[in-house]
């Protein structure tokens, strides 16, 4: 079974492309910076998670995902590898993010930041969630 569950906050803005072709799909990348919950002496720990988002789930973190939100994400974990120019091959583990949602209220977000940066949940979304 491949599943992962990450809580993190993004850090920075998604960056979006279109797949080629007729049935352009959005596609979606972005790192959450997730807490380890074992901390040497005292120190933060946290790990930088790059994620890849496809379709409707794409299309919800280009309009409402920013720097800083907190968000849960479920999917799977899948490696990959290319040729680099210099010919050198280079491996690739990214979490293909299936679900999608908001890990904390507006006023959590707004609270935890002073209000820089973080977004929380938009107003007037409901109908518009991708996810159950």
């Amino acid at each position: 079974m491949n599943k992962v569950i990450l809580m993190g906050r993004l850090t920075k803005d998604p960056e979006i492309r279109y797949s080629a072709g007729q049935n352009q799909m959005t596609i979606a990348r972005y790192q959450l910076a997730v807490d380890r919950r074992m901390k040497k002496a005292g120190e933060a720990a946290v790990d930088f998670i790059p994620c890849v988002v496809f379709g409707k789930q794409a299309e919800f973190a280009e309009k409402y995902l920013k720097k800083g939100t907190k968000i849960v994400v479920v999917g799977r974990i899948q490696t990959g590898s290319y040729m680099n120019r210099d010919g050198q091959k280079v491996f690739t583990t990214d979490v293909v993010v299936e679900e999608q949602e908001f890990a904390e209220s507006k006023a959590a977000a707004t609270n935890a930041n002073g209000g820089d940066d973080f977004m929380g949940i938009p107003d007037g979304i409901d109908g518009e969630i991708p996810f159950r």
